[in-house]
């Protein structure tokens, strides 16, 4: 019997922290993978999670997790397959250790993930973004702060933890003003910013008079939003942006919508994929593909520079029985 309370410790403790430098967002996403796991294998097995053991964990207790978060959870099959990601490296790391539990070790990490539909991006509009920008009650203090967060969202397309992460000396306002973040992987970039969006932040910073450290977003009581926070705030202008803009009760806007419109906007400028992967602060540039596919202004251009086929109309009909035997199937 070997209990994989030491082990778990040592993931964190030694693979993440240590050896890997995870940051913090990949240790919480873990550490929650984990909770769920033990408290799921604790109410199937009646067993304390710091009393289970490796053989606790087969394949079988995995996977039956994996459909417990699917159907009574309600996780998407790509939150499925990222919790699939955690438990993995959590083995992977075990392997070394426990050549004893070697045979349920390499079952677990046999469970592969699990396939998925990749829907069109989903996007806003000019109009439906006038909108949105419109909808705060610029006479509170928050109304004209959520118009200056999503304002920098749309121009800059940062991700929610960007924003969270924003400080007040991360904003170069004058002559070359840009924003600077931190991304994905701990990656820095710059994203130059616009005269209509320098003007609100400069009047935004005026007000919020606040150190270089201290967050450019705070609450009521200086603290940082929360992401739950920012997607209530933009939710909630959406509803009352689409009194104006009915278009906008066929969407469902959250903060990475935001950050969709800003790619969008960029791609039909004209603007080169690779660039709008570099102010995206993407890894890849395939990761800006679903942007191409989502931009119908750009199929209908190519589809008016194609010649029309000088082929007749009709459909092709076999000759031979066995091919319309084929054709039929």
């Amino acid at each position: 019997m070997t209990l994989i309370a030491p082990t778990l410790q040592g993931f964190f403790t030694d693979r993440l922290a240590k050896q890997r430098q995870a940051s913090p967002r990949t240790i919480a996403a873990y550490r929650d993978t984990l909770r769920l796991l033990l408290a799921f294998v604790h109410h199937q097995s009646a067993k304390a999670p710091s009393q289970l053991d490796w053989d606790d964990l087969d394949a079988a207790m995995i996977s039956g997790f994996l459909n417990h978060l699917e159907t009574e959870r309600h996780n998407s099959t790509r939150t499925r397959n990222v919790r699939l990601t955690a438990i993995r490296s959590l083995f992977s790391y075990a392997a070394l250790r426990h050549p004893e539990h070697a045979a349920v070790i390499q079952r677990v990490l046999a469970i592969p993930p699990k396939r998925y539909e990749k829907g069109i991006v989903s996007f806003l509009t000019a109009p439906e973004v006038d909108a949105l920008l419109d909808a705060p009650d610029l006479a509170r203090w928050e109304g004209r702060r959520d118009r200056a967060l999503m304002l920098l969202t749309v121009q800059t397309g940062l991700r929610v933890s960007e924003l969270i992460g924003l400080n007040c000396g991360d904003i170069l306002l004058g002559t070359g003003g840009h924003v600077r973040c931190e991304g994905k992987g701990r990656k820095h970039r710059a994203v130059p910013l616009t005269s209509a969006v320098e003007a609100v932040l400069r009047v935004w910073v005026s007000e919020r008079a606040g150190g270089p450290h201290d967050p450019l977003f705070p609450t009521r009581t200086g603290r940082r939003l929360s992401r739950d926070a920012i997607e209530l705030r933009v939710s909630t202008h959406a509803a009352t942006a689409a009194e104006r803009c009915p278009s906008l009760l066929t969407k469902r806007v959250h903060p990475h919508v935001l950050r969709h419109s800003c790619a969008m906007s960029l791609l039909q400028a004209g603007v080169d994929t690779s660039v709008i992967a570099l102010w995206l602060g993407h890894a890849d540039i395939r990761s800006t593909q679903p942007y191409l596919h989502a931009d119908l202004t750009t199929k209908e251009q190519a589809l008016a520079r194609t010649t029309p086929a000088t082929v007749s109309p009709g459909r092709y009909r076999p000759t031979d029985k066995l091919l319309a035997f084929l054709e039929s199937l």
